[in-house]
C-alpha cells in the first residue's frame, strides 16, 4: 500500500513538486517514501503547521520535533488550512477513514446511529477540509467488507456525494477522491458515475477476492492491471525510512 501510492506521487513530479498534504501513518510513510525515491520531490505539508519537512526516519505524530527541526517554514495552523489548503495550493491530500462508500466519502465519526453509537471514533479533524480543498485526494485504506460499505453511517468528509455534480453542488474546490489504496489494489472513480472502480489488484490478488472484501457489488475497469511488487530499491528505501 505504502509503495503504490508512493509510486502515484512519482507520477506526479513528473510535472514539478507535488504538494501533499500529510498525515501520520500510512500516508506520511508512502510521501516520506516517495521524497526519496522520485526527484524532484514531493512537498510534505504537515497539519501542525511544518511546510517542506524532510524528516529523516517516520515522524510518531505531527508533532513529532523532527518535522520542525527540518522544515523550510513553520506556520500556524489557520495559517496551513487558510492560505495553503482552502487556497488551493495543495496537490494531494491524504485521507483515511473507518468506512468509504462506493462513492468515496468517508467515515471517521461514529459506527451506528450518531446519537447511540456502537463505536465512537476519533472524529473529523481537518479531514473534511482536506477533502473539500485539495486539488487531488488519496485514500488508503485496508479493504474489507467493515470498511468499504455501500452506505457509510455517517459522512465525515465528502468525496463524491451521491454521484456526478454533488461536489459542485456543494461548491467544493477539488476535484475529490482520485484514488483509493488498498491492500488488494487500486480504486478510481469512474468518469461517468464516480463509482468507485477497481483499475489495478495486487500481485496474487484475484477479483473474487475483491468483490468479497466490498460491501458493495463492486464494478472492475474494462482493463485490470496487476500491481508491479515491490523493488528492492523501493523495499530498501522504505526500511531505511522505517529504522532511522
Amino acid at each position: 500500500m505504502i509503495v503504490s501510492a508512493a509510486r502515484r506521487l512519482g507520477l506526479l513530479a513528473s510535472a514539478g513538486h507535488p504538494v501533499c498534504f500529510v498525515g501520520i501513518g500510512l500516508p506520511s510513510a508512502a510521501a516520506n517514501l516517495a521524497r526519496r525515491l522520485y526527484s524532484p520531490p514531493p512537498v510534505l505539508v504537515y497539519e501542525s503547521g511544518c511546510i517542506g519537512s524532510k524528516p529523516a526516519k517516520l515522524p510518531l505524530s505531527i508533532g513529532d520535533g523532527e518535522l520542525a527541526e527540518t522544515a523550510d517554514a513553520l506556520i500556524s495552523i489557520p495559517e496551513t488550512f487558510a492560505y495553503w489548503l482552502q487556497a488551493g495550493r495543495i496537490d494531494v491530500g491524504f485521507l483515511g477513514g473507518a468506512q468509504i462508500d462506493r462513492f468515496a466519502n468517508i467515515n471517521s465519526t461514529v459506527i451506528g446511529n450518531y446519537d447511540n453509537p456502537t463505536t465512537r471514533l476519533p472524529g473529523a479533524g481537518g479531514a473534511p477540509e482536506i477533502a473539500a480543498s485539495a486539488k487531488q485526494v488519496m485514500v488508503i485504506m485496508r479493504q474489507t467488507v467493515r470498511s468499504f460499505v455501500e452506505r457509510c453511517d455517517f459522512r465525515t468528509s465528502v468525496g463524491h456525494g451521491s454521484g456526478p455534480g454533488d461536489r459542485q453542488r456543494f461548491g467544493l474546490l477539488g476535484e475529490g477522491p482520485r484514488w483509493v489504496i488498498t491492500d488488494l489494489g487500486i480504486l478510481e472513480p469512474d468518469p461517468s458515475s464516480c463509482e468507485l472502480t477497481m483499475v489495478a489488484v495486487q500481485p496474487g490478488v484475484t477479483r473474487d477476492q475483491a468483490s468479497s472484501a466490498t460491501g458493495w457489488a463492486l464494478k472492475f475497469a474494462e482493463s485490470v492491471v496487476t500491481i508491479d511488487p515491490p523493488s528492492s530499491s523501493e523495499l530498501r528505501a522504505l526500511r531505511q525510512l522505517e529504522m532511522a
